[in-house]
Order: structure tokens, then sequence, then C-alpha cells
């Protein structure tokens, strides 16, 4: 392709809306446009991008015995309110109606749409197991899009369903899919990290997510891994074995409400009453679905927000307001405490019941409670683990130590089971002749999303480095003056060389100045660049330089073609 006849609008200065280099890059680059908040238009650059990707998804789905079909982005709101996801899923979910006052959605998801599908087609055992797969428009409403394609209201994702009779066939579908993801993330030029994650609003026995570990700030999620690598959980999921060793203490004593002045933080109350951290608890007073919950943990810990929505099964979970604070407690922000609480569900992690003698807010101003010991001051409604996993905890696994990393999700699977057959009536007769909801499980790869990520884990400060099998092109070719003696016949000469190799060239025949050239093939990363100028051409040789090596080849003219595949073949 040559340049003139293409479109690339590349940018030389650093925009103001892309908080991440991968977006930097992909905007100056000329790859993508802004329309509105998180919504992109994909140029012509980011269009081939896409295209091999998808394709390679497409390739490992369909060799994994996946269909590919279609299904229409919107849908009747009536299935999602079917499954109870309509309430369940918040305000990411668009809603609409049409003409007639027919409730509408538009997909982030199609579990309700291809379940609606198959329960009015599949009606025995013999039928199954089946997979169905698409690559699709999708539509979330963030309430905060952000990064680009990383977190947009619209994007592309790649989703499949797959169908099974029973557990043993079923284990043997979701596997298939494991395995042809690592095919399709290496086949792109990434490697990922399989990690358990919650299953949130998709629900589901459990879910696995695909990490591509990033350095950048573009990690918006933390893994947390096991040093002998056994263990991987997003932080959301993950558990632990606690690493301090705290032994109880034999005798428990009489409490008694001492007064904290200026101490309100866990470092503070500390402080005051010299008391280790762990030897406090924290007590956070939450709103879940209106009704006030009080949830305790260890004063050197942190709380797990999604664990603790998990635990209530609520829709909607934020932390207290200080008026709020005061109106369930009696006291203020700072110095709340479980004893007393009337009409305030007490959530406990387990951490807390093995204490003894530890520090709790008295709901009074400046005022803490010593000596408290659970069960004999206190019941919880529930106990279940709320506590964040750190580095430096152990593995539940065998007790290596637990490391942290950022990641970005590129992928992920779901263990449905038969959430979505039951609830839609997708059943089917089994060998005995008695009717079954089928088991399900469901695949996405974000299929924008990954290509961004791709430039966040491959990128120098020129620009990015595309892994060859997803570059919009294989060779730059640049003319460093296409006027000026051979330079244009010996271009024109290697492109319609390469082109009839079967190589993929982005030919730069602008009038353009040499340096403008240059830093246009650093920006846009594409995996060999050959330059052409008079100093190389008077000894009869070209310059070639792989984009992810600092090292320039000069190769002859002459047998230019047949060196630049070759060197093309040991590009990354």
């Amino acid at each position: 392709m040559r340049w003139s006849a293409t479109y690339i609008p590349t940018l030389r200065e650093r925009q103001s809306e892309a908080e991440l280099i991968s977006h930097q890059y992909l905007l100056r680059g000329g790859y993508i446009r802004r329309l509105a908040s998180g919504v992109y238009l994909y140029l012509p650059l980011m269009q081939r991008v896409i295209d091999k990707f998808a394709n390679i998804v497409r390739e490992e789905m369909n060799r994994a015995g996946a269909l590919e079909i279609t299904m229409s982005v919107l849908c009747p709101a009536e299935l999602w309110q079917e499954t109870g996801r309509f309430a369940t899923v918040g305000k990411e979910q668009m809603r609409m109606h049409d003409r007639h006052e027919k409730e509408m959605v538009l997909c982030g998801t199609h579990e309700e749409t291809v379940t609606d599908l198959v329960r009015g087609e599949i009606r025995s055992y013999k039928q199954l197991p089946l997979n169905l797969y698409q690559i699709q428009v999708k539509f979330r409403d963030e309430i905060r899009p952000r990064f680009g394609l990383m977190r947009g209201r619209e994007f592309l994702m790649k989703d499949a369903y797959t169908f099974d009779a029973d557990e043993e066939s079923f284990a043997n579908s979701y596997q298939a899919m494991v395995d042809a993801y690592f095919r399709i993330f290496e086949r792109a030029g990434i490697s990922v990290e399989k990690v358990e994650s919650d299953t949130g609003a998709m629900g589901g026995k459990a879910a696995h997510e695909f990490m591509l570990l990033v350095d950048t700030n573009a990690g918006e999620e933390t893994i947390i891994v096991s040093t002998a690598g056994n263990y991987a959980a997003n932080v959301e999921k993950a558990t632990f074995a606690d690493a301090t060793g705290i032994e109880p203490e034999s005798k428990l004593h009489a409490t008694e409400v001492v007064d904290t002045p200026n101490a309100a933080t866990i470092e503070e109350v500390s402080a005051c009453l010299n008391v280790p951290a762990h030897k406090l608890v924290k007590t956070l007073i939450f709103i879940a679905d209106e009704q006030p919950v009080a949830a305790l943990i260890r004063g050197d810990r942190d709380l797990n927000e999604v664990k603790l929505k998990n635990a209530l099964g609520c829709i909607e979970l934020e932390m207290a307001t200080p008026d709020q604070i005061q109106n369930h407690t009696g006291g203020p922000l700072g110095f709340s405490g479980p004893i007393g609480l009337n009409n305030v569900r007490i959530i406990v992690d387990p951490m807390v019941t093995t204490l003894t003698n530890f520090v709790v807010g008295a709901n009074a101003h400046e005022k803490h409670i010593i000596n408290v010991n659970y069960e004999r001051d206190f019941n919880a409604d529930e106990v279940v683990d709320i506590t964040r996993a750190s580095a430096g905890d152990k593995s539940p696994i065998d007790g290596a130590p637990l490391t942290e990393k950022s990641g970005i999700e590129v992928g992920n699977t779901f263990m449905l089971g038969t959430k979505y057959s039951s609830s839609l009536g997708a059943t089917f007769l089994d060998k005995n002749g008695k009717e079954q909801p089928i088991i399900m499980g469901s695949y996405g790869v974000g299929i924008t999303r990954t290509v961004q990520a791709v430039i966040e884990k491959y990128h120098d400060d020129a620009g990015i480095i595309w892994p060859k099998a997803i570059a919009p092109y294989h060779v730059h070719l640049i003319p460093m003056n296409i006027d000026k003696g051979e330079q244009g016949p010996v271009a024109e000469t290697l492109y319609r060389g390469l082109t009839e190799r079967g190589i993929e060239v982005l030919f730069d025949d602008r009038r353009e100045r040499a340096g403008v050239k240059l830093n246009d093939a650093d920006l846009l990363g594409l995996p060999l660049r050959i330059v052409i100028g008079d100093k190389s051409l008077a000894e009869g040789k070209i310059e070639a330089k792989l984009r992810s090596s600092n090292a320039v080849e000069r190769i002859a003219v002459d047998t230019a073609v047949d060196e630049i595949v070759t060197l093309l073949e040991t590009a990354p």
C-alpha cells in the first residue's frame, strides 16, 4: 500500500485526552479517532490490525470446534428480566424503548440471547455438545470511560458459548477453550497468565481471566501469584494463608472503654494505645442496597469490597457517609465498633475471630474499647473471608510466598453451570428420557482491548513495536527523497518484488522531509524498516532495521528482496 493511497493522519503533539502510552500512540499514529466519550473510530491501519487479530481468534475457535454465528446487538429486555440480570447488571447496561415502547437493551454480553436461541432448538442429548461463537460489537455504558479502547463504551469482542449434557463433557469443552486461548495469544505475540477470577454479574460456579502482565500504569488489575508458580488469582478472588503467625492470648480480659484523643485512624489509635495494628479491628460501615452493614477486618489488613459484595449478595455497595454512620452507629466516623450495634448486619472476617483482647471503636467520639473478644462481646451475622490478599501472604496451596503483579485482562472464561439454562428453560432429554437443564460455559476475548494491550506491552519512547502477526504491514519502505537519483526507481522495484512475494508493504511515497518519515516509521511500529538513501545507494546498498532492534544492516540492492524476506522471518 502506498502512503499516498491510504489514510494515516499522524500527529506530532501529545494528546491531552490520553493517559496511557498505548492510547497516545494509537491517536498519534493515526490508528483511531475519538467520536464521543468511550467511542472510537477505527482508521485503516487499525482496521488491518483488528482484522488480523480477529482472524487468529476465528481460526483457533474453528479449530476448537466452535461454530461462528452473529447475534443481534439489540435484545428484548424481557430476556434479561427472565434471568434476573436486568436488575443486577446495573447502569452499565444500555437501555432504551423502541417506537412501540417495548424495552430493549444493547448487549454487553449475549448469554440471554444465545440461550434463547438454543432453548427452542436443542431437544436431545444427541445434539450436544455444541459451541457457538461470534465476533461482534458490544456496548457497556461505563460511568467513566478511559484509557482509549481499554475501557470504552463500544468495543469489539469474541464471545463463545458451550452447551453440554453432563459435567464430564463440559470439563472437556471448557479445557478446549482454555487451550484455544493460549494458542490465540501466543500467535498474536503475547504471553498471558491464566488466573482465578470473580464471576461478577455473569454468575456461575467459577471463572478465569487471561492476563497480559505489564510494567506500566495500564495494569488495571492486580494479580496475586505464588512464587512457587502453582497459584494465580485476581486480587478480587485471591485467598491466602496468613503469614503473621499471631498466637491467641491464654487469658481473656474484661472490656474497658478508653479515651483516644485525636486518634481515629489505625495508625493513630495504635500509637495512642501502644498496641500493634493487628490487635485493632476496623469496623467499616457500608450501605448495601440501602441497608447498613458493618464489615470487620483486622487493623493491619485491607478490605476486599468484591468479596464483601459477594458475601452480601447485594447489587449496590457504597461506603456510608459520615451522617449515615452517625445515624446507624450513634457515633462519628473513625470510631465505629460492633458492640451495641442495632439493626446493622455484621460481617466478620475469619482473621478477626482468632484474635483475643483486641481493640474496637466505641461508637463514641474519641473513644475505643479494649480487650474485646469475638462471641463473648459481640457476634456476627456471617463469618466470611473479606480480606484482601497481599504480597507477603502465603499461598493457599502450599504456603509459598505470594507476590503482586499488574495485568490487563484480555480474555475470560466462565463456568456458568445451569444459571441461564434453568432460568430460561433451556432443557434437553438425557439418555434416560429425563429433562435436564443444559450445562453452559461462556468465553470472551476482547478484540480491540487486546490490540491496545499489546502496545502497552511492546513500545518504546518513539512509538509502537508491533508483533509481526498483527502488525498492519510487515515492511515500512522509505525512500528518503523519492524524486532524487535512483531512490524512486529502486523503491518501486523493491515494492513490486516484495509484494509479489506476499510481503505486506507500506510504501512511504510522500514528498516529506526524511526526519518526518523516520519519526512516523518509529511511531507506526511496523516490524521491519527499509531506508533508501543516496549514501547507501552509492555503495549499492540499502538499510534495513527491525523495529525491535537498534541494529542497522546494510544489504545489497541486487539481493534485497531475498534478504528482506529472510530478515523479516527473524522479527518477533
